[in-house]
């Protein structure tokens, strides 16, 4: 998994390529645990490349927004293709996760949105 971060304003947003399965979830993981611990507790997470998704990368991304939600951040995503947003839907984690259509929709969410 190819990942690339851009801040934009407060918001941190990583731009994910490839597969989310056991191989890559450990480099997600570090790559945002590195942002939290410089005080970076806003991210969204660009999934218009990611492909695959199994049950590794869901338990990824649940731990992601558990660690977030610990440093008092804010987790978002967008541009979940019609496989990976099915899986979503299936294992009803589209009611646990704020899902975006675009990149530009969920940074203007932090906007209107106040973070604890």
């Amino acid at each position: 998994m190819e990942i690339k971060i851009v801040e934009t304003g407060s918001v941190n947003v990583l731009s994910l390529q490839g597969k989310m399965d056991l191989a890559n979830a450990g480099l997600l993981k570090a790559e945002v645990k590195t942002l939290l611990e410089a005080g970076k507790c806003k991210v969204h997470l660009d999934m218009q490349g990611v492909d695959f998704i199994n049950s590794s990368g869901l338990g990824a991304l649940v731990s992601i927004m558990k660690e977030i939600r610990v440093f008092k951040g804010r987790l978002t995503m967008s541009g979940l293709a019609p496989y990976v947003n099915e899986i979503f839907e299936i294992t009803q984690l589209s009611h646990v996760f704020e899902i975006f259509d675009t990149v530009e929709s969920a940074q203007a969410s932090y906007a209107e949105a106040p973070t604890a």
